[in-house]
């Protein structure tokens, strides 16, 4: 019998099984899949010769979390790749924004727009400088991340104060105009927003906005050298390392739970796995509440507050491989791992508004990743390994276009959808399609099918709006890892701090786990040996 069984094998069940195996636990993954790895695989299912990412691509969180560092996954064969630049957003009058890892190269992007917006952009730059330690810190740490925020609160009093505040809490349309005065900076930090569901004119948006592209800016955004999968297997060969097990092809139905207390899982086959200490759920809120775990076990208001609760937008994903580099208008776009095609900050609205009024976009906005670009390995020199993902409703009421899309994504329906998106991506590279050797559509229910937490391709475990996070996340009073059921711990992107491949909540709920599970009389040294170390390790504790 395992001290631990996780459920899921995505990036934050492996990161909650790591730690666990760390600290001395025995441990053991089951995952629904039959490979490991959640929204971070990769395969050569569109053309033998190229790899291509199922899901997420590029991985900033990552390179920023203390959390990933304290594993030191190098040691077990994740190595890294930049594209020469972070992102480019081009327009179709030829000019183009660039972000950059350095920031005078970022700077000179938006200064060819306007006089005085490179100086605004160091300005920006200079804040989250001063910032930064303590806003990751309170990212990566359970919430209430009380330490943090008190040092975030004294450090911002010397970055502006509320005025400062009041900036991160702007939607990101206003707080463009606020801090420049050309389009180039609009244009970087509204489509860095709508990484997650966040339109232009959402609160919060700016501050959402700002931290992703002062992320690129810092640690760029790294891709995993092979296919993104590389992250997972070194997870994978670590856990194992510290004999822990992953058992695929099997889906967990149940959580048993014996006199209030979860005490193992039972899979579709019939198999029970009983857990000694604990049970981690790398899923997402209603399938853990909804479905693995009976009702009686659960508060009336936890099951009224989940009706409330939201996903994130869908997503419509698009695989390709190409015969050669993509024939930008916009020449700096050639270099950069991301580009984000929209032309302007108004279609970014427009963008939004229509996936708000339940219709499916005209002009998606795509996110359009170069992974050749970025890491040579992924196809044969002189080709380019690509994607690009669009954003849809969860709920479909009308097609915005002229073709009559109405959800149900038929093999009709994704053709369409796919041709609609490469006509967004010919608009910014006249001639892509010719160079289209092959392509593969993962619509909203093929990720969903992928991986059982993309609902509808819902990426992020939930809206990152502001009313489903911190105190919100996942559902009012729910912002901890721990459940109403003792010894089951939430572990997915669903928890504080979302989504994101970053193992945050994963690690959140192994630290919750081991507290729990301190024998009595422990002291104090022994109690923080048993805590993350300042890279981000758990050591075992053991009482003498």
């Amino acid at each position: 019998m395992p001290d631990a069984v996780v459920i899921g094998a995505g990036p934050n069940g492996m990161v909650a099984a790591n730690l666990l195996a760390d600290a001395g636990w025995s441990v053991e993954v089951v995952e629904e899949q039959p490979e490991p790895g959640g929204g971070v695989r990769h395969d050569r299912g569109v053309d033998p010769d190229f790899v291509n990412d199922l899901f997420s691509s590029f991985y900033p969180l990552a390179a920023a979390s203390p959390v990933v560092a304290g594993l030191r996954l190098e040691d077990h064969g994740l190595r890294w790749s930049h594209a020469p630049h972070v992102l480019a957003h081009p327009l179709s009058d030829g000019r183009c924004a660039v972000l950059d890892r350095r920031v005078d190269v970022t700077a000179d992007s938006l200064e060819a727009f306007h006089p005085g917006d490179g100086a605004a952009w160091r300005g920006l730059h200079d804040v989250w400088e001063r910032l930064r330690p303590d806003i990751l810190d309170a990212l990566f740490t359970p919430f209430p991340p009380l330490k943090a925020t008190a040092r975030l609160a004294v450090r911002l009093r010397g970055a502006g104060g509320l005025r400062m505040a009041r900036t991160m809490i702007l939607p990101v349309r206003r707080m463009g105009e606020e801090e420049f005065r050309g389009e180039g900076g609009r244009l970087l930090l509204a489509g860095n927003a709508l990484h997650a569901d966040l339109a232009p004119e959402s609160a919060g948006s700016g501050g959402f906005g700002w931290l992703m592209s002062m992320l690129g800016q810092t640690y760029g955004f790294p891709a995993p050298v092979g296919g993104s999968g590389a992250l997972i297997e070194a997870l994978t060969s670590r856990l194992r390392s510290r004999g822990g097990t992953v058992r695929c092809g099997q889906r967990v139905s149940r959580v048993l739970v014996r006199e209030g207390r979860a005490v193992g899982v039972r899979t579709a086959d019939g198999d029970t796995v009983a857990a000694r200490r604990a049970v981690l759920a790398d899923v997402s809120v209603p399938a853990l509440y909804g479905e693995l775990v009976d009702s009686e076990h659960l508060p009336s208001q936890l099951l009224s507050d989940l009706e409330r609760f939201q996903w994130d937008f869908a997503t419509f994903k698009v695989d390709w491989a190409l015969d050669g580099p993509v024939p930008w208008q916009a020449e700096r776009a050639a270099g950069a791992g991301t580009v984000h095609l929209a032309d302007g900050v108004d279609e970014l609205t427009r963008f939004a508004a229509q996936v708000a009024m339940h219709q499916v976009p005209d002009r998606p906005f795509a996110l359009f990743g170069q992974m050749t670009t970025a890491d040579a390995s992924r196809s044969p020199r002189g080709t380019e390994s690509a994607w690009a993902y669009t954003h849809v409703p969860q709920l479909i009421k009308s097609d915005a276009g002229d073709e009559g899309l109405t959800g149900t994504w038929d093999t009709k329906e994704q053709e369409l959808m796919a041709d609609r998106v490469e006509r967004q991506v010919e608009r910014f590279a006249p001639g892509f399609r010719s160079l289209i050797r092959a392509r593969r559509i993962l619509a909203p229910p093929t990720l969903q099918a992928l991986d059982g937490n993309l609902h509808g391709g819902a990426i992020n475990g939930g809206t990152a709006a502001m009313h489903q996070q911190l105190v919100f996340r996942p559902v009012p009073g729910a912002g901890r890892p721990e459940t109403p059921v003792r010894g089951l711990f939430l572990a997915s992107a669903a928890a504080h701090p979302g989504g994101g491949v970053h193992g945050a909540p994963g690690a959140n709920a192994a630290r919750a786990a081991l507290r729990r599970n301190q024998p009595a009389g422990l002291t104090r040294l022994q109690r923080a040996l048993a805590h993350r170390d300042r890279r981000g390790e758990v050591r075992p504790s053991s009482p003498r």
